[in-house]
């Protein structure tokens, strides 16, 4: 099972490698040769080279379509739908689907078809045509029923929920995630599960439910730390510490701040560095621990100037300055005036 952006959750080489996916022979020279296309399309895909996938899998699919393979021509069509999706191609990703879902009425192949309609269902969803991706994702979850594939049933229940999520009907996208946690801890796919969690802590954290939110952040985080996916565990501890803040639990969300903070720095993601700081600096004023905020904010500063991000500048001394003052330093508070403050 892949996790793909924004939540999403793909099933597609994951039940078979790719050189287990063609068991009939290919004694044919051509058949041969467009098989090899297919299979390195595949590593090519799994390996993130998008661009050789795509060269790949367009060359296999002329091949195929040469010699009339119809069952191979729906394969490749879904593995193109695949990269077109990732690439964020939404348009070519719901045509190559098309093409695909043409070809399995003939060749019954309902693997691929679910696959088809799963790529086309979430690329339906990100254009906004939130009722066809529905309908598209329904069908797809029926059909992973009637074979039995339960990783493609976690993916259609987690993804229906992520197009009821954008629809703003938590509620529904909640109860479409929920049935796709259970299957998914059934499975023990720890990859599956923690995006589950993920788009569940999220779903509730939308609600305004920051309670609920914090026990599934906190038991995808105990799961993103099994499977050492740290980038997720920094966007999970990120949320943690904005529910905790919104709770006005301010210790707890120092705490998540600061675990996110020393990731960040191990990863050198400045970028994360940089937001840990100043929400660190926030949670501690809260608390009333000006001067342990003044020396996150501090850092802060010197982070932006270093990476010659003058928006985030002017916003940590702007910080700087107000903490100063609650403490009644306005000789340094002076120290962080911008040149906009003295205008008038």
């Amino acid at each position: 099972m892949k996790v793909s952006k924004y939540g999403t959750i793909t099933n597609d080489f994951d039940n078979a490698s790719p050189t287990e996916m063609f068991t009939s022979s290919d004694s044919d020279e051509h058949s041969s040769d467009a098989s090899k296309l297919l299979r390195k399309g595949i590593q090519s895909t799994q390996k993130g080279d998008l661009t050789e996938a795509l060269q790949s899998l367009q060359e296999s699919l002329a091949l195929f379509q040469a010699i009339g393979n119809t069952t191979r021509q729906a394969q490749t069509l879904s593995c193109l739908a695949l990269v077109a999706y990732t690439s964020a191609d939404y348009k070519s990703a719901i045509a190559y689907s098309q093409q695909c879902l043409g070809l399995t009425k003939e060749t019954l192949d309902l693997r691929v078809e679910v696959q088809a309609l799963s790529h086309m269902g979430n690329a339906l969803r990100h254009l906004g045509n939130y009722d066809k991706a529905i309908e598209t994702l329904k069908e797809c979850q029926k059909k992973a029923l009637q074979i039995q594939d339960k990783r493609s049933q976690v993916a259609a229940l987690n993804n229906l929920g992520l197009v009821h999520k954008a629809l703003g009907e938590l509620e529904v996208a909640i109860k479409y995630q929920q049935q796709s946690l259970e299957i998914v801890q059934e499975l023990q796919d720890n990859w599956g599960t923690e995006q589950v969690l993920k788009n569940l802590g999220n779903a509730w954290y939308a609600l305004g439910d920051y309670s609920k939110a914090i026990v599934y952040y906190e038991q995808c985080v105990k799961v993103s730390r099994t499977i050492n996916n740290r980038r997720s565990t920094l966007q999970v501890l990120k949320n943690l510490g904005n529910a905790c803040y919104a709770l006005n639990e301010y210790t707890q969300a120092v705490m998540y701040y600061e675990e996110r903070l020393q990731i960040a720095r191990e990863m050198k993601d400045k970028r994360s560095e940089e937001q840990s700081l100043g929400s660190l600096g926030v949670a501690l004023e809260a608390l009333g621990d000006y001067s342990k905020a003044i020396i996150y904010y501090e850092q802060r500063l010197q982070l932006v100037r270093d990476i010659k991000d003058s928006k985030s500048e002017e916003q940590a001394l702007a910080s700087l300055k107000a903490a100063c003052y609650a403490v009644g330093d306005y000789v340094k508070a002076m120290k962080y005036q911008q040149p906009s403050d003295m205008v008038g």
